[in-house]
């Protein structure tokens, strides 16, 4: 029990909270933790949250505001170091389809193609979608590029009946959900 509790001391004092334990890479926990069992550990306890956290999604409807959504994609995307693009592809009754991450990109940008997410769309018979993308420097605030790329994928989306329910923009902070600060 002193060695769970000196790893998980090593682990928190280096990587700081549980959801950047949680995100933090193998390799990494290893590093701190001296630890192959410690290793495993973390995993599978990352393993159990993203079960949960998914069921979570999948057991009702999704909504822009869903705290379900919120927490998944925090979990997921809150202290990755690249910018990374998912995207929530749903029913008209906002029944989650399927998760898919878009693309990968580097420090402050990652490429978003409209035309990929609409068809995408289109061949898994989405209705509805939620586009989301993390900012590593933490802060959660959209920038100007982002809500002009979200205006143009709503109104392509619209001309195929598709809606484009929200983005959010995750940090380590928080979560911001640009139709709830009114920018789309």
């Amino acid at each position: 029990m002193a060695d769970a509790e000196a790893a998980a001391g090593r682990l928190i004092e280096a990587l700081g909270a549980l959801p950047q334990i949680l995100a933090a890479s193998p390799e990494r926990i290893d590093a701190v933790a001296h630890d192959d069992r410690v290793v495993d550990a973390v995993a599978a306890f990352r393993g159990a949250m993203m079960h949960v956290l998914r069921m979570r999604m999948e057991e009702r409807p999704l909504l822009p505001t869903s705290s379900a959504v919120r927490d998944y994609l925090k979990l997921q995307m809150a202290t990755r170091t690249a910018e990374e693009v998912r995207v929530l592809y749903l029913t008209g009754r906002n029944d989650l389809i399927r998760d898919e991450v878009l693309t990968t990109g580097t420090l402050d940008q990652a490429p978003i193609f409209a035309r990929e997410i609409v068809h995408r769309a289109l061949d898994l018979g989405a209705a509805n979608l939620i586009l989301a993308h993390n900012h590593p420097s933490g802060d959660a605030t959209p920038s100007a590029a982002d809500v002009r790329l979200t205006k143009r994928l709503r109104d392509i989306a619209l001309g195929l009946d598709l809606r484009v329910l929200d983005h959010l923009i995750v940090g380590r902070d928080g979560v911001t959900s640009m139709r709830a600060a009114g920018l789309i």
